[in-house]
């Protein structure tokens, strides 16, 4: 097993996966941009640290795996992608911000001529939806169409809200025929997360992506309901790091998708899982892990793909209900 290298490792949930990792016995290396503050992570986790930029200037040396927790991921994955490229190095990451995929998907033949795999998204969101799509996509005889929805509870991180802002700026999207296509007029639609219709409004996360290479249902269209605080306004910079462990205990997440077969007929199933900001640092951490030993297809790849539509349920306390 090669090393893993986390990048953003001293951010919120950078913090808590590196912890995760060397818990979990793994060969690790922290990295960032922060010299004082990966020097003092590194001392408490007793594990080296490179200090970086994310440019051209990434020293992954001996590195099988970088998983990057940087955020926006619009800024560091286009250049921590390409190094990884270059260095050889499988790419991961937990963004759910639509136009990194895009990118990861527009380099996956170059990544595959590399023999390096391209695997953004191993966080909440998209591993459970991308699991959710394809066990429900099994549930319906030639599906037609797929709308995934996220109930998101309780308070947001910084990290998270600066990149909502980058979703929320690549505009409106759907996946129509199989091509992404502008859907300015998208409306909100309800849907029932287990306690009863909820309204969601459009929002185009990497999903409609994944969603496509996982299940290959041409028409797919993405929401969100967000519940407890508003999203915030102002400076997001000035925003706390993220909620603690108690309120995140406090919140547990979940997704609902519905798929249309040719027939007509619908099939809906809930995943529920632990909070987000307590899944994502386990189950990334996990998919670093299984590449580290070998689970991996060069070029651009989706956790369901990789792993398995029964990945998401690895992560303990995770469940799916077929209504």
């Amino acid at each position: 097993m090669k090393t893993l290298m986390i990048y953003g490792a001293t951010g919120y949930t950078g913090r808590m996966a590196a912890e995760h990792a060397k818990a979990q016995g793994l060969d690790v290396v922290i990295a960032g941009r922060n010299a004082d503050r990966l020097a003092s992570l590194a001392t408490q986790l007793d594990v080296p640290y490179r200090v970086f930029n994310a440019d051209a200037s990434a020293d992954l040396t001996g590195i099988g795996v970088l998983l990057n927790f940087a955020g926006p991921f619009a800024q560091t994955a286009g250049p921590l992608i390409n190094a990884c490229i270059k260095a050889g190095v499988d790419y991961l990451d937990i963004t759910a911000e639509i136009n990194v995929y895009r990118l990861a998907e527009r380099l996956g033949g170059q990544a595959a001529e590399a023999g390096v795999m391209l695997l953004p998204g191993v966080g909440w969101d998209v591993v459970p939806t991308d699991c959710l799509a394809m066990h429900v996509a099994r549930r319906v005889q030639n599906p037609q169409s797929l709308k995934v929805a996220l109930q998101v509870p309780g308070s947001m991180s910084r990290g998270s809200a600066m990149s909502v802002g980058e979703i929320i700026g690549a505009g409106l999207l759907a996946r129509v025929d199989g091509q992404l296509v502008a859907t300015p007029g998208a409306q909100p639609h309800d849907f029932d997360f287990g306690d009863g219709p909820v309204v969601c409004a459009p929002l185009s996360f990497g999903d409609l992506v994944t969603g496509w290479h996982s299940t290959g249902i041409p028409d797919i269209a993405m929401f969100v309901h967000i519940s407890g605080d508003a999203f915030p306004e102002g400076d997001l910079s000035q925003l706390p790091d993220g909620p603690n462990a108690e309120q995140r205990d406090a919140h547990r997440a979940r997704a609902v998708a519905e798929v249309t077969g040719a027939d007509g007929r619908v099939a809906r199933s809930v995943i529920e899982t632990v909070n987000g900001y307590s899944y994502t640092p386990l189950a990334a951490v996990e998919a670093a892990r299984r590449v580290l030993t070998g689970e991996r297809r060069a070029g651009f790849e989706t956790p369901g793909r990789v792993f398995g539509m029964g990945f998401a349920e690895t992560i303990a306390g995770t469940t799916v209900t077929d209504f």
